[in-house]
């Protein structure tokens, strides 16, 4: 990742969506799954967003959209590591907004909640959507649209913020 814009040297919108994921219990979870999960979910993010800024700071504008969970806010039982990874990634996004917002830059975070994917099963999908106000699973369109948002003038006043993509669930 360290050399991965090396040749797109000017970008106006930046969106960093990678993470993993691993289950079980914080007392059997080696330290090698620990700095794994911290090395992708947030010093990935890390390392794109640094070798962006130079563009972004030559142009004194851009945008950048992080991706966290819902887990990131409200945190998740066996998923400690992965919680703690995604609360980082919306505190590395306040604290990167404040800092190169008179830039002109804007970073920004979007927490998804449960997401739609063939590897669910059913007593998942039906206790996730229960504790939802809209009672469902996201699909790739509230995602996408999440996205879009954050990334397009409409937008242009908003820096800082987590918005949370996951059906209502956290508002609770």
């Amino acid at each position: 990742v360290k050399n991965a814009f090396a040749q797109v040297p000017d970008v106006d919108i930046l969106i960093c969506n990678a993470g993993i994921c691993y289950s079980g219990l914080m007392s059997m979870l080696p330290e090698e799954q620990w700095d794994r999960i911290f090395d992708v979910n947030v010093k990935g993010i890390y390392h794109c967003v640094n070798a962006a800024m130079g563009g972004f700071l030559k142009k004194q504008s851009g945008c950048i959209i992080t991706v966290s969970s819902m887990w990131g806010q409200v945190g998740a039982s066996c998923e400690v590591d992965y919680s703690a990874s995604k609360a980082a990634v919306i505190g590395f996004t306040k604290a990167l907004a404040q800092e190169v917002a008179p830039s002109g830059i804007r970073v920004n975070c979007i927490s998804p909640g449960g997401f739609q994917t063939p590897n669910h099963h059913e007593r998942f999908i039906s206790q996730y959507s229960a504790n939802t106000f809209l009672g469902r699973l996201a699909n790739s369109s509230d995602l996408q649209g999440a996205v879009i948002f954050l990334a397009s003038e409409a937008s242009a006043y908003i820096t800082g913020v987590n918005l949370p993509v996951d059906g209502g669930y956290t508002a609770k």
